[in-house]
């Protein structure tokens, strides 16, 4: 690569497209130029769990900006326009990989560069709580989040859809929710509730949730059920194991089919035709796809089954061992005993297990805004975004 004149990245598009762009932003850092510049036009916050990245990401309406990128290359890499990535022979990260680490896309697909996510103190002990809670109040051993919903979800009065076919449809959504919970606590990973007026769904939607402490949420959980989103994104950096179903998007391209704690049900195969997407707009081939995420019978069962051979089907709750896990940081503060703030109305701290007062006293003394996630004081109680 040319070195002479230093470069600005331009990071726009969705959670999981930046997410999969820090890799290769990494190794250019490490490789290229230390003091690497990233100019982010949304979700920023996600470059927070880089060590290397954090403190080199701009906004667009950060003052002075230009003053600081007048001087390099502004590059802005759009993976979805890179041949090898609409013919299926580079995934995301390799597609940004190609982009932001050579001058001409090599004609060797480079091998997927890993990415170790780091979870804040915080993020890390709102998960564990959340989980915990969650394991309580349903009584049972195992948690599973559940992702139904892509970016193309959209809510029209009291219809949920998804025209890019990247979704589950709310009716499968409910039938795995309820099959789900015959053994599994279930979390909803939405920021819409395809339940709000029915209370007899067993499953937890927490509302004002950010993506930070959904990656704390996925790393305290035992298994993670999703489509093309970003929480498969999450788990596979994790190691999380999981089950991805893909409608109208190739594998190949926004998954992760290496990683063998992942098992991807590919519902459009042979079915479904590529949405050339940020190249043309096709309304024939988005028609073509959005019904490639439909269940049958066969499917549904299968993706239960996935679940079930790796999680069992225990329905029991087993409190922990007072040795809470290790974070994945530094040591920190221990516990305090004041129970005061973190008691919930009518609550006697007699009758809390001790585990779960200890979890709880450490959220208190890391300053978290809700040490107990207030969606997990009535598990009845649907409560979500619209």
């Amino acid at each position: 690569m040319n070195k002479t004149t230093k470069k600005a990245f331009v990071i726009n598009g969705g959670a999981g497209r930046v997410l999969c762009a820090i890799p290769g932003l990494e190794h250019y850092a490490k490789t290229h130029d230390g003091d690497i510049i990233i100019i982010s036009e949304a979700w920023s916050e996600l470059y927070l769990s880089s060590n290397i990245l954090r403190d080199k990401v701009y906004q667009l309406n950060d003052r002075n900006l230009f003053n600081v990128i007048k001087d390099r290359e502004v590059i802005s890499p759009e993976p979805y326009r890179l041949n090898a990535y609409f013919n299926q022979k580079a995934n995301m990260i390799q597609a940004f990989d190609m982009l932001i680490n050579y001058d001409t896309p090599p004609e060797k697909i480079p091998e997927t560069k890993k990415y170790e996510l780091n979870i804040g103190k915080s993020d890390q002990v709102f998960g564990y709580n959340s989980i915990e809670e969650i394991r309580k109040l349903y009584k049972r051993d195992k948690v599973v989040v559940f992702q139904p919903f892509g970016s193309g979800i959209k809510q029209n009065g009291s219809f949920i859809f998804d025209e890019t076919g990247r979704s589950f449809e709310p009716k499968d959504v409910k039938r795995i929710v309820m099959e789900l919970a015959k053994h599994y606590a279930v979390i909803l990973f939405s920021n819409i509730n395809p339940f709000p007026e029915d209370s007899t769904v067993p499953v937890v939607v927490p509302p004002n949730v950010n993506l930070l402490q959904w990656s704390g949420i996925i790393n305290a959980a035992d298994y993670f059920l999703g489509c093309d989103s970003i929480g498969q994104h999450f788990a596979n950096f994790l190691n999380k194991p999981s089950t991805v179903v893909i409608g109208a998007t190739y594998p190949e391209n926004i998954s992760y089919p290496e990683n063998k704690r992942f098992k991807i049900f590919d519902l459009g195969k042979e079915k479904r035709k590529y949405s050339p997407l940020r190249i043309t707009q096709d309304f024939a081939v988005e028609r073509n796809n959005e019904d490639l995420m439909v269940l049958t019978e066969d499917n549904f069962r299968a993706i239960i089954k996935s679940i079930q051979q790796v999680l069992g089907t225990k329905k029991t709750y087993t409190p922990p061992d007072n040795n809470l896990p290790a974070l994945n940081v530094p040591s920190i503060t221990t516990p305090s005993n004041n129970l005061s703030s973190i008691l919930l109305p009518g609550e006697d701290s007699t009758e809390i297990p001790p585990e779960i007062l200890e979890v709880r006293k450490l959220g208190a003394d890391l300053n978290l805004e809700q040490p107990v996630p207030p969606w997990c004081q009535q598990p009845t109680k649907q409560i979500g975004e619209r």
